[in-house]
């Protein structure tokens, strides 16, 4: 993997690529003590009972395969969450109502978070 280089000079910056240099002093990551807990939040989450359809709840953590009326607040969650607006919300409110929307953002916002979680961790075990 190739690492970014920075060199400051008087007025100027330049960046260049180079290879990355081996650290033997840095210790391979331990195992992640909350994995466990982060599932069984998921879990119940997604597949616990509530007010939605679970099938919805899990397709909203996915990001994909949800109702129409719901896709576009779902990706929108995924990928800029702080630009989801009320008129977002309210948009599918009428269909699901209050306790069903809440419970299908939450998901959107849990599935979204493990996906970053991942490729996080991925980029740290690569490093």
């Amino acid at each position: 993997m190739w690492v970014l280089v920075f060199r400051a000079a008087k007025r100027y910056a330049t960046v260049a690529l180079a290879p990355p240099r081996h650290a033997p002093h840095i210790l391979p990551m331990s195992p992640d003590p909350y994995a466990a807990l982060r599932e069984q939040v998921l879990d119940t989450v997604l597949r616990g009972p509530g007010h939605s359809d679970p099938t919805i709840r899990q397709a909203a953590a996915v990001g994909h395969g949800v109702p129409a009326d719901l896709q576009s607040l779902v990706e929108k969650i995924h990928a800029h969450a702080y630009r989801v607006t009320d008129e977002d919300v309210a948009r599918a409110q009428a269909k699901y109502g209050d306790d069903q929307m809440f419970e299908i953002i939450v998901s959107a916002a849990v599935g979204a978070s493990k996906q970053r979680l991942a490729v996080g961790l991925a980029a740290l075990d690569q490093a």
